[in-house]
């Protein structure tokens, strides 16, 4: 008897190894992807990685033109970028030093309204909450002239023209739906029944959204900050309306160097800005990669 059920198991234990290799290969198939869809990812990074691996070493170029393949090496334009001047056609780094002050004021001022509309929103029902959020989403969907125009004769009014407050409120505009769009995605995942667990150890609403709603949609909230500091460093068709010459920024520099004059300052420029903008999009996604390994 023994001996028939030894060789029974014998009988059975290459059909019971083989199992496992046969899952383990199908899992293998479906995980696997497929030649045509990294062709075709490689291509669109390609294509959105092309523009800066032509500016870039445009910005090392000896050239007084623009000029592809550069000729030469030199750091004479990133010089002509980081040497302060009198005159606001060729202060690059003052309007670089602008269009940092601007975006952290119009996203530190786009992130707390954000947030607060989207909690506002997030506790509404009916239809009332939908319509407002739609309103809300018209920068998005408005012809960005259109908006330049209506914001220039309303800030006309209100002395805004030129200065720095103009542009924060105006950048912060823009960049308001971002952060709403961001914090209510964040919320969509957040369990309420924590709410009234901290109201009933006696927290007060604002201490409970410090402690407990904060650190929970943190991640909505700075993915959102995010958003509207690149989109306030990066808008140029606002800025052209409003501007002045002691106050411009940044890419309405890079406008002007293009329109009235040939200045190939405007690759090292670029190049800073490409730098900046990666930057800030990558360090929170370095940051939480580390969080989440520790």
């Amino acid at each position: 008897m023994s001996t028939a059920l030894d060789s029974a198991e014998v009988e059975l234990a290459p059909e019971v190894a083989a199992r496992p290799r046969r899952r383990r290969a199908r899992k293998r198939g479906i995980d696997r992807v497929p030649v045509w869809q990294r062709v075709f990812v490689t291509i669109v990074a390609l294509y959105f990685i092309l523009p800066a691996l032509i500016v870039i070493p445009m910005s090392f170029s000896e050239s007084s033109t623009f000029q592809f393949p550069p000729k030469g090496f030199t750091l004479n334009l990133y010089e002509r970028f980081f040497t302060i001047s009198n005159s606001p056609s060729t202060n690059w780094l003052g309007s670089l030093g602008n269009s940092f002050l601007v975006a952290l004021l119009a996203a530190a001022l786009a992130t707390i309204l954000g947030t607060a509309a989207a909690l506002a929103l997030d506790r509404l029902t009916g239809r009332a909450p939908r319509l407002l959020r739609t309103l809300m989403m018209l920068p998005l969907v408005a012809p960005s002239i259109v908006v330049a125009v209506d914001v220039y004769v309303t800030f006309l009014r209100w002395h805004l023209v030129g200065t720095v407050q103009g542009y924060v409120l105006a950048h912060a505009a823009i960049a308001l739906p971002f952060v709403i769009v961001s914090v209510t995605a964040a919320l969509g995942s957040f369990d309420r029944g924590l709410l009234r667990a901290s109201a009933s150890l006696g927290a007060s609403s604002w201490r409970s959204f410090i402690t407990v709603t904060a650190p929970l949609i943190s991640r909505g909230i700075v993915t959102g900050a995010v958003f509207a500091f690149v989109t306030s460093f990066d808008e140029v068709v606002i800025a052209l309306f409003i501007r002045s010459p002691q106050v411009q920024t940044l890419p309405v520099q890079m406008y002007n160097a293009v329109t009235s004059e040939i200045d190939p300052t405007i690759s090292a420029a670029s190049s800073i800005i490409v730098v900046v903008v990666t930057i800030v999009f990558l360090a929170p996604q370095l940051l939480g990669a580390k969080k989440r390994r520790r």
